[in-house]
């Protein structure tokens, strides 16, 4: 058992943190979907609501990594259009999140999961479809992603179906996406402080501890991703967060 900042870690915790750090700095740099597999990982270890504060600081530091290498490449044209209405979907997802327990808490999360797993898989197998480009389709995915991202940070299938719709480059993609989450994560911050007290000064302190895995994440991100066909990896990761959203469940 080790203490860190007032948390008492078992080396199988310990093991989860480093691995939710590694995981969400590949995902911030380009191998898309590895975030997917750290959400269930750190709730099973930590909590449904609990989790959702703890990995938020993780996904700030990935998001600053990932703005840092793919800054020059975010489409403002496009990232405009979407925070007002993510923002609706943060209140919401506060609001729910505040009425439930723990337990339905992991639930949704789980379900939400399986549910933005689908559309990676609908992604894979329909890339030439197009996709509506209208404030109504806008509006919806700003307001699906606002929530699914303050109740499980489960907003980057969603993102990446938007990102999609308007036919984005690679590295666009990736540079306009880190900067949407940023700007969006820095305004979760609050609420997960003052309305679900799942952050504070000891859980920041620890993801900060955590940054060398983040990084190392980030950077593996950048070299997989030049490397590895993505597809498969995609594949991999969508096995096993199934995986893991059904341990959830359990």
């Amino acid at each position: 058992m080790i203490v860190l900042f007032g948390y008492s870690l078992s080396f199988s915790e310990l093991s989860i943190l480093i691995c939710v750090g590694v995981l969400v700095g590949m995902a911030k740099t380009g191998i898309s979907g590895a975030g997917m597999i750290a959400v269930p990982l750190l709730a099973l270890a930590f909590g449904g609501k609990n989790s959702s504060g703890l990995m938020l600081p993780f996904l700030i530091i990935a998001d600053v990594c990932a703005i840092a290498y793919y800054h020059k490449h975010a489409n403002w044209h496009y990232l405009r259009k979407l925070p007002a209405f993510a923002i609706i979907g943060v209140v919401i997802g506060t609001l729910v999140g505040n009425q439930i327990n723990d337990e339905l808490f992991k639930t949704m999360m789980a379900v939400m999961i399986f549910f933005c797993l689908s559309i990676m898989l609908w992604q894979e197998k329909s890339r030439n479809t197009k996709l509506p480009d209208s404030t109504f389709f806008t509006a919806g995915i700003g307001v699906f992603g606002g929530f699914t991202t303050m109740v499980g940070n489960l907003a980057g299938p969603v993102m990446s179906l938007y990102l999609l719709a308007m036919r984005l480059p690679k590295n666009e993609f990736i540079g306009t996406a880190a900067w949407f989450f940023l700007l969006i994560n820095l305004f979760k911050v609050p609420f997960h402080v003052y309305a679900w007290h799942t952050i504070n000064i000891n859980s920041v302190l620890l993801n900060l501890s955590f940054f060398p895995a983040v990084a190392l994440g980030a950077l593996l991100g950048i070299k997989i991703i030049k490397l590895l066909p993505e597809k498969l990896f995609r594949y991999f990761v969508i096995a096993m967060t199934a995986v893991a959203a059904i341990a959830l469940l359990l």
